[in-house]
């Protein structure tokens, strides 16, 4: 997996985040996916090879840890952080679209026309809804991913002995003993409060999104004494290329009111 890819996409996002997006992002890489690179897979990478029972039967063991770990935690972990992650790429690729468009109108109007968006950038419109599915999808995603967590492995804890009882080819119940259950207990604790933290951060920040943009339709729509003004219509999805041109024609002296004032007689008072 490649790591430094995925950074170097998500630092785009940076650009067309709030603050709570910035300090998301920050938690994501320091405290989820560095200590999952550095530490994690050094912590995880040896559970199969220790995972000792006390029986001598052919695939016996193999049968258990399968039992126990129908998925490895670090791989569960590196698909949470992958589905978390990619909803941002979403908005990315928004703004792209809305740059090549403006591109693509520039080049047909030409560039006195009125511009489609005066900020690709500026969370309005559709980008705005992009930008609040994208954290309904993480918020979603980090409490899935959570729920698995706790469902397969009965709790966050890491026991020391497990039970496999009526798993073939086991001889009745068998005892197994997970290597170092106590550092591997820390590290899912560990991730679980960076996976908690990062779910309070796309919770304000989903609330920060939508106060904000309520507080700016009341804004819009009222003015200082109370008065509501009538909605302007958005640059995205008219050109007023022609009513600038409209303006020009009625502003400019009609040549045929010249003529008529021309042939017309001068009368002077005697």
């Amino acid at each position: 997996m490649d790591w430094k890819t995925l950074q170097a996409l998500l630092s785009g996002v940076n650009k067309y985040s709030t603050a709570f997006g910035r300090i998301w992002l920050s938690v994501v890489f320091v405290f989820r996916v560095l200590v999952y690179v550095v530490a994690a897979e050094r912590v995880w990478g040896d559970e199969q090879k220790d995972f000792d029972c006390n029986t001598r039967q052919p695939g016996c063991t193999n049968a258990c840890y399968d039992n126990y770990f129908p998925i490895s935690n670090i791989r569960l972990w590196a698909l949470q952080l992958i589905f978390v992650t990619c909803p941002s790429l979403l908005v990315i690729l928004h703004v792209a679209y809305r740059e090549d468009r403006e591109r693509k109108h520039r080049m047909k109007h030409g560039d006195q026309c009125a511009k489609l968006y005066t900020d690709a950038g500026k969370k309005h419109g559709g980008l705005w809804w992009t930008y609040l599915l994208s954290l309904v999808f993480k918020l979603i995603v980090e409490f899935l991913f959570l729920y698995l967590l706790h469902t397969l492995w009965y709790g966050f804890g890491m026991p020391r002995l497990v039970q496999c009882t009526n798993v073939e080819p086991c001889p009745n119940t068998v005892d197994c003993y997970i290597a170092r259950p106590t550092e591997k207990k820390v590290f899912t604790y560990f991730m679980v409060g960076a996976s908690a933290v990062c779910i309070v951060l796309t919770i304000c920040e989903i609330c920060y999104l939508i106060s904000h943009r309520l507080l700016q339709v009341l804004h819009k729509h009222k003015g200082p004494g109370g008065r509501s003004h009538p909605s302007s219509t958005s640059r995205a999805s008219t050109c007023r290329c022609h009513h600038k041109l409209l303006e020009a024609a009625e502003a400019a002296p009609d040549p045929s009111d010249d003529k008529m004032k021309a042939s017309a007689p001068t009368m002077t008072p005697t």
